[in-house]
């Protein structure tokens, strides 16, 4: 079994919406912890990064893509999230809706799942983006019709004269290349 078949298999998507929390402490392993030992999930997008080791050799290790951001799966309802927000000892903020409002941002599950699997750390043609990067790149919705990227939908953009699904969610978004033929337009409403 490869380490991408682990990934994708370690991705379930259970019907769970999820919150991105917007850190302002450079501890994100120890914020990831603390909410992982309190039972919750947590996701944080990682790639891979050369390090010089040791023995002067060059071994990849999973990084974070950014230090500030980690994806909290929606707790059960006996417990409310900004409660033990409050209880840390880390400054930390829920990303709300609009900077105006004071809705949470709450992220749809299939978005998230689609995103989850987007961030595979074995894909190398990826870029990340973003929120304001990622909602300046023009580009039609689409729906992936066929390839490895079958079922997923979002916006098929142009950069670097090569073509990219990009998935947006709330702090962060995220493009893989794609064949630009794989690609049907959604039909707006």
């Amino acid at each position: 079994m490869t380490k991408a078949t682990r990934y994708i298999d370690g991705i379930i998507d259970d019907g769970a919406s999820w919150y991105a929390l917007r850190l302002f402490t450079l501890k994100l392993e120890e914020v990831r912890t603390y909410f992982t030992n309190l039972g919750l999930e947590c996701f944080v997008p990682e790639q891979y990064v050369d390090v010089e080791g040791a023995d002067g050799k060059l071994h990849p290790i999973l990084r974070p893509i950014v230090r500030n951001l980690l994806f909290i799966k929606q707790p059960k309802k006996d417990k409310s999230l900004q409660k033990l927000i409050q209880e840390t000892n880390y400054k930390i903020s829920i990303i709300k809706k609009h900077k105006e409002s004071q809705e949470l941002a709450l992220i749809p599950h299939d978005q998230m799942y689609e995103f989850r699997l987007m961030c595979n750390p074995e894909i190398s043609m990826r870029k990340f983006l973003s929120s304001e990067e990622a909602q300046m790149k023009a580009g039609d919705e689409v729906f992936v019709k066929f390839g490895p990227l079958k079922g997923m939908n979002g916006r098929l953009v142009r950069s670097s004269k090569k073509y990219y699904l990009l998935k947006e969610i709330p702090g962060l978004g995220v493009m893989l290349k794609i064949s630009r033929w794989c690609c049907v337009p959604i039909e707006k409403k």
